[in-house]
């Protein structure tokens, strides 16, 4: 049950898997070399996961901030973003990012080196103290992890700014044109600006003040929201949508304003939202009283 002997077994595994990738003739037997790809892939994410663990038991108090993460967008935070950090760390120290500039590359391999230079320190000094006493962290260790922390959110930071990853895929973006992408990319996740930031936060604020005028008029129950009744997760977004039109125009849903000025939530649907607002306009009150109510249901 304790972390570091779990990290001592985690780390056995990915230094197992690396050794066969390493012994293996990837032309010779390429479908052993991406099931063994994928092995690495499963087994590093493992690894990270129990040294975050470990760190918020051992330095909780001393972590690098990562207020910046709000820039990135939602899926590329639940999609193992750390593994994919090291994963653009080691692509590029090994030279994989053939059309990084020369500047870019120049600023970002230290940093790589530095960092992946940093983890196996952290792997050292963590197997030895798993055979040695499992049970404690002591000062040199606290400073290893320290510095490893810090070294990560700074090229995470420096990397997702910069550049895009997700899925094991990475881009850079430019200011005019198409994005330039790099030899395996195939698709663009944009990093939020400051202006979408703010816009989905006022979205945050139509939500609380739907579910506020909801549990005035009746139409949802204090229980239900304490429940975690699976239905709100319809009707809620179902009652913004009139409210963000109706009751509150000049807010996020405000249609007086270009689709470009609103959040990537809503824009691709300006024109849809339009005739919506233009539908719910010639309804009396008790129309969209019903409306509303009906909305709430499962239905």
């Amino acid at each position: 049950p304790r972390l570091l002997s779990q990290f001592f077994f985690a780390d056995e595994r990915v230094t197992r898997v690396v050794a066969e990738i390493n012994g293996l003739d990837a032309n010779l037997d390429p479908q052993q070399y991406l099931v063994l790809l994928n092995q690495l892939h499963l087994s590093q994410a493992h690894l990270l996961a129990i040294l975050e663990r470990i760190m918020e038991e051992c330095i909780p108090t001393q972590r690098h901030s990562r207020d910046y993460l709000v820039k990135f967008p939602e899926e590329l935070l639940v999609d193992n973003l750390g593994n994919h950090m090291l994963f653009a760390a080691e692509c590029l120290l090994a030279g994989t990012f053939l059309e990084v500039e020369e500047a870019d590359g120049a600023q970002l391999r230290p940093q790589a080196r530095n960092l992946l230079c940093s983890l196996e320190l952290v792997r050292t000094v963590l197997r030895e103290q798993s055979l040695s006493q499992p049970g404690s962290y002591p000062e040199p260790i606290r400073a290893v992890l320290i510095q490893f922390d810090q070294l990560f959110a700074e090229f995470e930071l420096r990397w997702g700014t910069e550049f895009g990853c997700w899925g094991g895929r990475c881009w850079r973006s430019q200011p005019h044109g198409p994005p330039r992408l790099f030899s395996y990319v195939s698709s663009l996740v944009a990093v939020k600006s400051p202006e979408e930031i703010y816009r989905q936060q006022e979205i945050i604020v139509l939500f609380c003040e739907t579910v506020e005028r909801a549990l005035r008029l009746g139409y949802l129950t204090q229980e239900m929201i304490d429940g975690y009744e699976p239905l709100l997760m319809f009707t809620i977004p179902r009652l913004a949508i009139i409210s963000g039109l109706l009751i509150y125009p000049e807010g996020p849903l405000s249609l007086e304003q270009s689709p470009e000025r609103m959040s990537r939530v809503f824009s691709p649907f300006y024109n849809l939202l339009k005739k919506i607002r233009d539908l719910l306009r010639v309804l009396s009150a008790e129309e969209l009283c019903l409306l509303e109510r009906s909305l709430c249901a499962a239905e």
